[in-house]
């Protein structure tokens, strides 16, 4: 058995998405990934997840090129293989999570997934999985909250999809009752800045009547200005626990955590290891949502969790449309990180069913089990990655475009920051 890598597979694939709305606009109806598999030989094959926009999906060729020959232990030379290959070179972040554009981070956009199946490998050559790889098991099931979205029935001109409608506070509830009552999530978060913020206010106040016990976060994606993020702060109180990204900027965020009754989360204003020394001088948040898709991989995202450890700042993790291997990398990370202490965001339900791997994660009472196979623990499907391909190539779609899709229908539709 081989153990340098001997060829790098990408394959760029499409699924349904639904209708969700946010500040940006609307999910168009399909969702856009790259499966990245890593192979040792004839058998051994590590895999990764990432994002599948075209630009993004050119620098993962042109890193691919230079990871054949690498040995998957030494993740320090893979980072040098993929900065020869894509250093100063940027790729705007069309999903709009980590601020403005800078070579840096789409370099570890690109290093993240190869790092990933990596680890995987790892895992298949010494017969270990990554969490052991990662410093060991904190938890034997990683919690996920429920993650409501309003939403269309359906994209015009299709049929509509299970979900159904949810424009007003009776249809988030009614999401949320599905939601917990299928996978038994113990806590729940609202996307919002979609509403006049007092509109959020009231669905946010619907589900506290629905569910006394499950904690609630609403996150409006920096769509409301300081003295909005204020007013509905006050109103809240007692309600959440955590608003998220209230408002643009470090110092937006420091003027609302000031005075705001609950903690203050981010996964927009604090998305480099260079915001963290403002952000955390300033007070500006108390919980960052980690991403290893985007802060650089698993080791990176720990390196974070330690930093956050230190300063007292608590930890949980933001969630994009994915698949099966994103949620397995994640739910091993989030074994083996202590300090994970708020249940993390998944997309899991919005894809209906739909994944790569041939035998699907599950939930449990609204925690993953924690893999203990080798490696990531999951297998790809290769019929499923082969339907997915061909639908990436019919959808005609090759970058994330919520504002575009949502002008087709509301020609007037700007994604302000703030909009209230």
């Amino acid at each position: 058995m081989s153990e340098r890598v001997t060829e790098v597979v990408l394959t760029p694939i499409a699924f349904p998405d639904p209708p969700l709305l946010n500040a940006a606009g609307i999910h168009q109806p399909w969702a856009l990934r790259t499966i990245v598999e890593l192979r040792c030989g004839p058998d051994l094959v590590g895999l990764g997840e990432t994002y599948g926009d075209a630009p993004h999906l050119s620098l993962l060729e042109r890193a691919a090129a230079a990871v054949v020959g690498l040995d998957p232990f030494d993740l320090a030379d893979l980072y040098r293989r993929v900065a020869g290959a894509v250093a100063g070179v940027d790729a705007p972040d069309r999903h709009g999570l980590t601020g403005g554009p800078s070579p840096q981070k789409s370099l570890l956009r690109v290093f993240a997934p190869f790092g990933v199946a990596c680890l995987d490998l790892q895992g298949h050559l010494v017969g270990r999985p990554v969490w052991a790889l990662l410093g060991g098991r904190a938890r034997d099931a990683v919690p996920f909250s429920a993650y409501l979205f309003y939403k269309w029935g359906s994209h015009p001109g299709a049929e509509p999809d299970e979900w159904g409608e949810a424009l007003d506070p009776a249809g988030i509830v009614a999401q949320a009752r599905r939601m917990v009552d299928r996978y038994g999530f113990t806590s729940i978060k609202l996307k919002g800045g979609v509403f006049e913020p007092e509109d959020e206010v009231a669905a946010i106040r619907a589900l506290r009547a629905e569910f006394p016990d499950h904690p609630l976060r609403l996150d409006p994606n920096a769509a409301w200005s300081v003295e909005t993020s204020l007013k509905v702060a006050a109103e809240t109180e007692g309600l959440l626990e955590y608003l998220e990204d209230p408002t643009p900027t470090i110092t937006g965020m420091a003027a609302v955590a000031r005075e705001a009754p609950m903690p203050l989360a981010t996964n927009m204003c604090v998305v480099s290891f260079a915001d963290v020394p403002p952000a955390f001088e300033q007070r500006a948040v108390g919980v960052v949502l980690s991403d290893h898709h985007y802060w650089g991989g698993l080791r990176l995202a720990q390196r974070l969790a330690g930093i956050c450890e230190t300063y007292d700042v608590g930890l949980s993790m933001h969630s994009n449309s994915h698949l099966g291997i994103s949620l397995a990398a994640m739910t091993h990370l989030g074994a083996a990180t202590p300090n994970l202490t708020y249940a993390a965001d998944t997309h899991t339900p919005w894809q209906l069913g739909v994944d790569v791997l041939e035998t699907p994660l599950s939930f449990v009472d609204g925690a993953v089990p924690v893999p203990s196979g080798p490696g990531l623990g999951v297998s790809l499907d290769r019929d499923a990655l082969a339907r997915m391909h061909e639908d990436y190539l019919r959808c005609g779609i090759r970058e994330r475009d919520d504002t575009g899709y949502l002008r087709q229908f509301q020609p007037d539709f700007e994604a302000l920051k703030p909009r209230w």
